[in-house]
């Protein structure tokens, strides 16, 4: 895959909760940054205390060839008890220029929820692109590289929706 393609990935899991329990813990920005290896804590920005469309709310990331960095990302997409969707942007210019423009972020981000007989189908995708992100800088450095640099950060987000995915699980069949 190359990066003009759009890369993305996503993951699923089937979740023995309703769809209103499962939707509480995926719309709990906070769950995510729990369970992830990569996202280490978020918090709203704006006076927001919940998922709205154009609600915003910054994330600190770490990653171990990265080091640390902080992101803003802005709600773009709400439907209830259906789907979460946010658009993640580089207000700090780590990548580039500063953006808060959703138009042009580093990844977009989505929950999607279906009923399953009495359980949920959970599932969480991740696009990368348009704009300038960690892997931009990597394509920049090694253009040679390109589908392998897209691979391996595919594989990345792979793994940290699986644990995340999981993480959710687990928090809404045990009610905790």
């Amino acid at each position: 895959m190359r990066f003009d393609d759009g890369p993305s990935v996503h993951c699923d899991v089937r979740v023995e909760a309703d769809v209103p329990k499962v939707w509480e813990w995926v719309t709990d920005i906070r769950v995510p940054a729990r369970l992830s290896p990569e996202l280490q804590r978020v918090a709203w920005l704006d006076d927001a205390t919940r998922p709205r469309v154009g609600a915003r709310f910054e994330g600190y990331n770490h990653h171990p060839g990265l080091g640390e960095w902080r992101t803003v990302s802005h709600v773009i997409e709400l439907e209830e008890r259906q789907a979460f969707g946010w658009a993640v942007t580089d207000a700090d210019g780590r990548y580039g220029e500063p953006t808060l423009d959703p138009a042009t972020c580093m990844a977009s981000w989505r929950f999607v929820l279906r009923a399953e007989g009495e359980g949920t189908r959970l599932r969480q995708s991740a696009f990368i692109g348009p704009g300038r992100s960690g892997v931009t800088l990597a394509l920049e450095r090694w253009p040679d590289r390109e589908e392998e640099i897209i691979a391996i950060r595919m594989r990345e987000l792979r793994a940290g929706m699986e644990a995340t995915l999981h993480g959710v699980k687990k928090l809404a069949e045990d009610g905790t």
